[in-house]
């Protein structure tokens, strides 16, 4: 799940995205940081900073409620991720597993 803060702090966007996104009930008490990518994501666009949660439980079973921007909802292996995932997930997937809570992308 990934999606913009609307005048709520970080938490509260997660908590409102999964709703939105994959009909999932995320109590914000469940919620830990986990890791910052900072992220240049392509010549001449503005940089982004993901930030990364994990949820510890929640309720619901998830279900795919924007089929323009996401085919389905699965666990995957993160050694056996499928090919097509967003890149910077990737990317914070493999430093979360490594212990990492900063990662930089796309500065070079």
């Amino acid at each position: 799940m990934a999606g913009h803060c609307e005048q709520e702090s970080a938490v509260l966007c997660l908590v409102r995205e999964a709703e939105e996104e994959a009909g999932l009930c995320i109590d914000p008490r469940d919620v830990e940081f986990v890791h910052v990518l900072h992220q240049l994501p392509g010549p001449g666009r503005r940089p982004r900073l993901q930030l990364v949660f994990r949820a510890r439980a929640w309720t619901g079973v998830p279900e795919v409620r924007e089929p323009d921007k996401c085919l389905a909802w699965q666990w995957w292996d993160p050694d056996a991720l499928p090919e097509r995932v967003v890149p910077y997930t990737r990317e914070a997937i493999a430093h979360v597993r490594a212990g990492r809570p900063y990662s930089e992308a796309g500065w070079e």
